[in-house]
């Protein structure tokens, strides 16, 4: 009674507002009365569909939706979408502002254009990966004349002509990609640039060709800021037209194009001083005069990905710590050419958040100490196959860079049970990829388990030293987890059931090839988590093995499982 009469004290304007200041758990939130639960209905604005048959339940009861996702609900039809706008008055499409509507292939260009006429505020559409969109689908979606973003990645069957319908009514595009769109080509692109003059960002990556006439077409929109080209053939003279025209860039996406060259590279950045982010990877033929210039004609570059340029070296790394200081995100990825030298000069770049350095086989524990006592501030570090990094490097991590939320050591297999001790101090700790590291135990696997409480994503693939009082300690201490891969590890039924049944928060567990467990022990672990468990990976021998009922109630119950 005390509860209630509180709680009736509290106007619905102060009841919003405190539900403003929540995080994500709105779930408890409505559970706890019955004028919560209508504040909440009340203030919700983005729906996902999950099931095709509540669709009508729920849009009636949250009726100020305007962003209403059918992404994961493929069974939106024609058919559902006219017996939806045909219940009632339909009133909860008039505050629309999105949809998105990626992989519901089942929706043809009869529903698509009901649902968008429907939605008179309508701003963005994500349509990516419906595969057998075409023109008709395009000229549906061409009826949102107050369209500022769309998605049609891999809405193969568009062209030009669909295009054009687009670019022509909907001129106050902002953000387009037509990543995968195969059958664009220079004509629609060239009329894009001459009817939408607002636009801001446009990825045409992957398109059959990209031809100079297209570029120099760009010219028109000047508010351009981001444009993506990555995975098609470029030539030294389309870089230099970009960037001779859109002095406006902040983001270039380049990734996987043929044809990329220094001499493209540096006509392209000179005089490019607004450049943020460029993405050059697996543009395997620049060299360090390429990021020599990149690094004095960019000094605000933000992210540079570099992924697979394995003729850079500690030259072109010095040039970035001199000139890029503002860098917070570096792609280094099968960089053969980085050494211990280079992450030397690299750590002047003090502002470094995220850095990925997996395959760089010729850096060591020296190198790393360089970064972890000059970048304080990174929150990711992708150290993949590294295979000279050990205990003194984590050691150096443990003190220099607290901060770390992601952690790839996966196949440093220097690295012992003293390394993760080290690991144990890193408290923001979130996800950790240990996948086979054969020198550690369940000793090292405690530590990390009692200190990094905000563990979430754990992989243990292959660490079979690992034995059940490593994850007995997991099972007790680590209740943030959400993801867990321990295939080929050595667990048994009883630590397996245990493990899973404590976990409340795990949502995706990977158990393939656990030697130990019996095919009752995988029931029960199973068992133990049905209901809360969203994904299971399991060895594709069990398939025959496990017993139907198990296998129905898990899909019932909402989890996926795949088979390896």
């Amino acid at each position: 009674m005390l509860s209630e009469s509180l709680f009736s004290l509290l106007t619905e304007d102060l009841l919003i507002r405190i539900l403003q200041k929540l995080d994500s758990d709105r779930k408890s939130w409505r559970l706890v009365c019955k004028d919560f639960n209508r504040v909440e209905s009340l203030t919700r604005k983005n729906i996902r569909i999950l099931r095709v048959e509540f669709l009508i339940g729920l849009l009636q009861k949250y009726c100020n939706i305007e962003m209403l996702d059918f992404s994961m609900c493929p069974r939106i039809d024609d058919g559902a979408v006219s017996i939806l706008l045909s219940h009632g008055s339909a009133s909860w499409t008039r505050g629309v502002r999105k949809l998105v509507l990626s992989r519901t292939t089942g929706l043809g260009y009869f529903g698509l254009e009901k649902l968008v006429r429907a939605c008179p505020l309508l701003e963005a559409v994500d349509v990516s990966h419906c595969w057998t969109y075409g023109d008709r689908e395009a000229d549906a979606l061409s009826c949102a004349v107050g369209l500022r973003e769309l998605n049609m990645d891999k809405c193969l069957g568009v062209s030009d002509i669909g295009l054009a319908k687009i670019a022509i009514r909907c001129s106050k595009l902002e953000r387009l990609s037509l990543k995968w769109c195969l059958e664009v080509s220079d004509m629609g692109i060239d009329l894009l640039s001459k009817k939408c003059l607002d636009l801001k960002f446009l990825d045409v990556s992957y398109l059959k060709e990209l031809s100079a006439p297209l570029i120099n077409g760009l010219k028109n929109l000047k508010q351009l800021s981001i444009i993506r080209i990555e995975g098609v053939r470029v030539s030294d003279f389309i870089l230099e037209i970009i960037g001779t025209n859109c002095k406006s860039l902040v983001e270039l996406g380049l990734s996987k194009c043929i044809g990329v060259t220094n001499i493209g590279i540096m006509q392209l950045v000179f005089g490019s001083v607004n450049l943020k982010t460029l993405d050059l990877t697996c543009c395997r033929f620049i060299t360090d005069a390429a990021i020599s210039t990149i690094a004095n004609s960019c000094p605000n570059l933000t992210c540079l990905k570099l992924e697979s340029c394995d003729m850079v070296t500690e030259i072109g790394l010095y040039q970035l710590g001199s000139s890029c200081l503002l860098l917070e995100e570096l792609d280094l990825t099968d960089c053969s050419g980085i050494n211990d030298i280079a992450l030397k000069y690299l750590s002047r770049c003090s502002e470094l958040v995220r850095l990925k350095l997996g395959l760089c086989t010729n850096i060591s524990d020296i190198g790393l100490v360089h970064i972890a006592c000059n970048c304080q501030k990174l929150t990711e570090l992708d150290l993949y196959r590294c295979v000279r990094i050990g205990d003194d490097g984590l050691a150096a991590l443990s003190t220099g860079c607290n901060k770390l939320t992601m952690l790839n050591l996966s196949y440093c297999n220097r690295i012992t049970d003293t390394g993760l001790k080290c690991i144990g101090y890193l408290v923001e700790l979130s996800d950790l990829e240990l996948r086979g590291l054969s020198n550690i135990t369940s000793i090292g696997i405690k530590a990390v388990a009692v200190s990094c409480k905000r563990l979430a994503d754990l992989d243990l693939k292959q660490c079979e030293k690992i034995d059940d009082s490593g994850f007995w300690a997991l099972a007790y201490y680590s209740q943030n987890l959400r993801q867990i891969n321990m295939s080929y590890c050595n667990v048994s039924d009883r630590v397996l059931c245990l493990l899973m049944g404590n976990l409340k928060r795990l949502q995706d567990a990977k158990l393939v090839h656990l030697d130990n467990v019996t095919v009752q022990g995988l029931e029960l672990a199973l068992r133990s988590c049905c209901g809360r468990i969203k994904k299971v990976k399991l060895q594709s021998s069990l398939r025959f093995s496990l017993s139907s009922e198990i296998l129905e109630t898990i899909h019932a119950r909402g989890c996926k499982i795949r088979w390896d």
